[in-house]
């Protein structure tokens, strides 16, 4: 990993004010991090006052449980429920839910549950991304009105102490993701009854940091290349999507393009970004709700709440086992709850509301940000009415092989519609996630997609 954290390239424009750069944090400030009070990742390490939420002590390391073919088992497999959740007793325990939570108990009383489990602090990272993460504390700034980041060649949790809501925002999105992966994973959106047709994806996502042949210079305001081929039914086969996401999007909008089969023609795609339609969504998603956020965060005003305590979707390792299948999973108006795991966690709260004259099907986004991992757990969406819409959940588990957080399953509620998405599910997947592939710049190209998605 030290290629990564010498690549050179050029600074990217960042700030609060569009014409200055917001300082980063001083160098006695970032001797927190890593120390007796923060994680290496800006936490806190310490414990809640009765102890429901333990101490971060290091996270889960490589062996923590036997690994099939890259699909990751459970090392909580033996923990006991605590109790659960449900319509007749959310009352009791509104303080640690949030409002979408609490909407779902409404709109089926019946069968969403919340089974809650002994909380385990499992987040870990190599000790590479550990030290980068605090070299750039020191480095990294807000540009273009906090639309970008300057001096993120260290590429990690840009601001592992936040100051601002769009701070946090951007952890989230400048998190480890790992190395350049591969992923096959299926998208479900039922119909009302439960019903659904699985949209197979192959996922490759290569970091120009780990690319041997990639000019620095080029490269610079690249944050991933990501190329996404749908495989599955056979009427969608062939489909490629291609996307360069961009640190700074206002001086740079997010680069993207789609392979028709059909057509057998390359074509841009600027509709792949903010209330653009979700790849074979019904709909059902924008193209900013994949990774529960993602893109630019220039349409919004990003309030910082600060920090409280609340039962997320956490160490979902069942969620993401091959002995289960898709059907075991989706069930009408949500996914089954005997298959998911919420723990107490501490998070960042952050409101993002739509600027004057910015156009998004969402007027509003309630979020709420894992304190360890900096992913997002919990989304509220409103519509312009102000009523709530939809309630995204992301049930996050920790590959400790690779010391990467990621999504077992990215959920989407469509309160009105009593539909919904869920994406990311391997399940039924010929095998885990791989972080070895070995990528150049060539595969990331418009002319690379035809190649993909020749039938």
């Amino acid at each position: 990993m030290k290629k990564h954290f010498t690549l050179g390239g050029s600074a990217l424009a960042l700030s609060l004010l569009a014409c200055s750069a917001l300082a980063a944090i001083s160098p006695q400030e970032a001797e927190q991090l890593g120390g007796a009070k923060l994680t290496p990742t800006g936490a806190e390490k310490a414990g809640n006052a009765d102890g429901s939420i333990p101490a971060w002590t290091g996270g889960l390391k490589p062996g923590a449980a036997p690994v099939d073919n890259g699909f990751l088992g459970d090392p909580f497999a033996g923990d006991k429920l605590l109790f659960t959740i449900t319509a007749a007793n959310a009352e009791q325990y509104k303080d640690k839910l949030t409002p979408g939570q609490l909407a779902l108990f409404k709109r089926y009383p019946d069968s969403y549950k919340i089974p809650v489990y002994p909380t385990h602090r499992s987040a870990s990272a190599p000790q590479a991304v550990y030290d980068a993460i605090k070299k750039g504390a020191t480095q990294v700034e807000l540009a273009n009105d906090g639309n970008a980041l300057a001096h993120f060649e260290t590429r990690y949790t840009p601001f592992p102490i936040p100051k601002s809501g769009v701070e946090v925002v951007w952890n989230h999105e400048g998190r480890y993701r790992g190395t350049s992966l591969e992923r096959y994973s299926a998208q479900v959106v039922p119909q009302v009854n439960g019903d659904f047709t699985a949209v197979g994806f192959k996922e490759n996502t290569g970091f120009p940091q780990f690319m041997s042949d990639v000019d620095p210079a080029k490269s610079a305001n690249i944050l991933y290349y990501y190329k996404q081929e749908i495989i599955a039914p056979s009427r969608l086969t062939g489909t490629v999507n291609l996307a360069y996401e961009t640190i700074d999007q206002i001086k740079e909008p997010r680069q993207a393009w789609t392979y028709n089969a059909g057509q057998r023609r390359v074509r841009r795609a600027p509709e792949v970004a903010y209330d653009g339609p979700g790849s074979a969504a019904d709909g059902m998603r924008t193209a900013d709700n994949s990774d529960l956020y993602n893109g630019s965060p220039d349409r919004y005003t990003w309030k910082l709440i600060g920090k409280r305590e609340i039962y997320i979707p956490y160490n979902s390792y069942q969620l993401m086992s091959p002995k289960l299948k898709l059907a075991d999973i989706v069930r009408p108006g949500h996914i089954n709850p005997e298959h998911t795991r919420y723990e107490l966690h501490r998070v960042w709260e952050v409101e993002g509301t739509l600027k004057p004259g910015a156009r998004h099907v969402y007027a509003k986004r309630h979020m709420y940000f894992d304190e360890d991992t900096w992913m997002l757990a919990e989304v509220d969406h409103y519509d312009s009415r102000g009523q709530l819409w939809r309630v995204a959940e992301g049930h996050q588990a920790n590959d400790y092989q690779q010391g990467v957080a990621l999504y077992a399953a990215q959920t989407l509620y469509d309160l009105i519609a009593g539909r919904y998405l869920a994406m990311n599910l391997i399940n039924e997947a010929k095998q885990g996630t791989r972080y070895d592939m070995k990528y150049t710049a060539s595969d990331f190209t418009p002319a690379a997609l035809r190649n993909s998605g020749i039938r």
